[in-house]
């Protein structure tokens, strides 16, 4: 049912809200990329963090309200009164706060009434803006938060916190640096907008064409070629845009059919789309807002973060192209028709210009040091250069298509603000009450200075607070809750955030809320939790490799070059043992005592050398044994061919 039809009130024309969002977007983007590229300062408006992000929220908010119904999931045929009413409130409170802020923070110990009127409207449609954007699930968590900022005084234990007034925390959620307007609104207002504006130029402008056909061109002629595009096209795509959901959108609608096509089953095509997808997540160098949110928590640069995700997502990847390769080899599932694989060559040729634009940013990222969202503006200004002199067959920048791709820009980073308001809503608590230091000493007790229980409890607790969210505000809420409570133990700071993102991004393929497995089942028209059990499988490194780079951090390229060698190389091997054991095949099918045989081989690979004296023997143990397993298949399976 409509919007207008369920509300039973008569709306204003959607002619005049289009027009409102048009400009509202675009100003969103445009404002985002200025102060991103330092233009404020050069034409010499000097403001503080705070009056930027006001209006930024404000302009969202108004967005919000103009664009997604009170009953989700349903069309908007038309924008009601009391949205607009929301939707202006939402712009002029912006603007306001804006405005006086210089004098309202000087005013701010008193909680002057027009700082609590200001708080209460930016508080109460943010939490609706949230609820109408992403759902109940951080909605609840969010209130769950806000509730207990009143009632936590009088818990008795170590869950007890400090006694904070209502109207007091009203202001300082809404309106201090360390809530609303906070760290996490700062990356979503530059650094996310940046890096979307970068997409949709490089998509309006043929870039995204080139990388399905190089990925087409490389994989196609392999067996099981339509998986390996898929897992080729989705790792890339997904390490720009940052959302799994998105991304399986984006190449799923070509990849999917193209995989049940060559014949594997439509829950395995929704299965290889669903784990690609969500692994771009963990794909340098951009991976998507979390590497830059992480950057800012752990105060270390981009780089560090960029240097320690390279082996972990080599791992992902490696396993989920292994099973891929074995289950079309144990199903014959055979190449790419030649006809419908273009020449590589021929598309290097025409489409080299849009590596240009990654070579630009990892320059500026690691050699001249910049800023994630300047970095991000230098490779959005060598696309548009591309796209207005070059395109890639046909598709060519114009001023129409920059326009759109600003206005897109705006709309595509609502559910992300909205987001992001929330995580400033829990920053804000866990700071006025002192819940953060508490929850992390209940998790600490809990384990009883057990580091293994200790990570097999934040693990579980990734999963289960990450269901149904985005990695963004999964890792934002992970990075508050949990990675604290892994550092006090001793775990490095970086292993310990890089293992709550990966565990936190498997409650994206993880059952019963598996909602990047189920979003691919329906292009698939696959069973939603056969997809979301197959997609554990597919994506099983990313249970198991966290646990190894906090015992091993040479996993995370930090330490000896020799242990680097030595660990990377017993877990890539590890994984294709392993790999193998779960599909049942290698050189050819497995009875159940070889696939036995194989896991113990690649599980005694991957017990991390420096864990106790014994382990290094594991790897020695494991390396013999999987060479012996290996050559052993390869025998009997010559041996089979030459029999028959």
């Amino acid at each position: 049912m409509a919007d207008s039809e369920a509300t039973g009130v008569a709306p204003l024309s959607l002619t005049v809200a289009e027009t409102a969002t048009r400009l509202l977007a675009g100003g969103l983007t445009l404002a985002a990329i200025a102060w991103s590229a330092d233009l404020f300062r050069e034409v010499g408006i000097v403001i503080l963090l705070e009056q930027f992000l006001a209006p930024m929220l404000g302009t969202a908010l108004a967005l919000v309200f103009l664009n997604f119904p009170r009953r989700r999931k349903t069309e908007r045929t038309g924008v009601p009164w009391y949205d607009w009413i929301a939707a202006i409130a939402g712009f002029s409170t912006g603007i306001y706060s804006s405005i006086v802020f210089p004098d309202l923070q000087d005013r701010l110990s008193d909680i002057p009434l027009d700082a609590l009127i200001i708080a209460i409207i930016f508080v109460v449609l943010s939490l609706e803006g949230l609820r109408r954007t992403t759902g109940y699930a951080l909605l609840i968590i969010v209130c769950l938060f806000i509730g207990y900022s009143q009632i936590g005084h009088l818990v008795e234990g170590d869950m007890q916190t400090l006694e904070v007034k209502w109207n007091f925390y009203t202001t300082y959620i809404a309106l201090d640096s360390s809530g609303l307007l906070g760290l996490p609104m700062v990356v979503a207002t530059t650094i996310v907008i940046a890096f979307v504006f970068f997409g949709q130029l490089l998509s309006r402008s043929g870039g995204a064409m080139v990388f399905n056909e190089v990925s087409l061109a490389l994989m196609g002629r392999y067996r099981g070629g339509s998986a390996k595009i898929a897992i080729t096209a989705s790792s890339l795509f997904g390490s720009i845009s940052g959302v799994a959901v998105s991304n399986i959108v984006a190449t799923g609608i070509i990849t999917i059919p193209m995989m049940k096509k060559s014949g594997y089953s439509n829950r395995m095509a929704a299965s290889v789309e669903a784990v690609a997808s969500t692994g771009g997540q963990l794909m340098p160098p951009v991976m998507g807002a979390v590497a830059f949110l992480m950057a800012d928590f752990l105060e270390v640069p981009y780089s560090s973060i960029i240097v320690a995700a390279l082996v972990p997502a080599l791992l992902y990847y490696v396993a989920l192209f292994i099973q891929a390769d074995l289950e079309a080899a144990k199903g014959g599932i055979d190449r790419v028709p030649e006809e419908e694989i273009p020449d590589l060559w021929d598309v290097i040729r025409k489409g080299w210009v849009f590596f240009l634009p990654f070579a630009a940013l990892i320059f500026a990222l690691f050699n001249l040091n910049w800023r994630a969202e300047a970095a991000a503006m230098l490779a959005s200004a060598v696309t548009l250069a591309i796209g207005f002199s070059l395109g890639y067959k046909g598709q060519r920048l114009t001023l129409g298509t920059v326009g759109e791709a600003l206005t897109a820009t705006g709309r595509s980073v609502l559910d992300i603000m909205m987001i992001v308001a929330g995580a400033g809503f829990i920053i804000g608590t866990l700071q006025a009450t002192g819940l953060g230091f508490a929850f992390t000493v209940l998790i600490v007790e809990m384990a009883g200075q057990n580091l293994f229980v200790l990570l097999l409890i934040a693990g579980v607790l990734s999963i289960i607070l990450g269901m149904g969210m985005p990695t963004v505000s999964v890792y934002i809420l992970l990075a508050l809750l949990v990675a604290p409570s892994l550092v006090e133990v001793g775990v490095e700071p970086i292993a310990a955030h890089m293992f709550i993102l990966y565990l936190g991004m498997m409650s994206l393929i993880t059952p019963p809320v598996a909602v990047a497995a189920f979003f691919a089942a329906s292009i698939a028209k696959a069973p939603p939790m056969a997809t979301g059990w197959t997609c554990m499988r597919f994506g099983w490194t990313a249970y198991v490799v966290p646990f190894l780079f906090v015992f091993s951090p040479s996993l995370l390229l930090q330490g000896d070059a020799i242990d680097l060698i030595v660990d990377v190389g017993s877990a890539i091997a590890g994984v294709w043992l392993l790999s193998a054991s779960l599909i049942g095949y290698f050189a050819r099918p497995m009875e159940w005592w070889g696939r036995l045989l194989f896991f113990l081989a690649g599980g005694l690979l991957f017990v991390p050398a420096n864990l106790a004296p014994w382990a290094a023997w594991t790897d020695l143990i494991g390396a013999g044994a999987g060479a012996v397993l290996v050559f052993w298949d390869f025998a009997a399976t010559r041996a089979l061919k030459r029999a028959t």
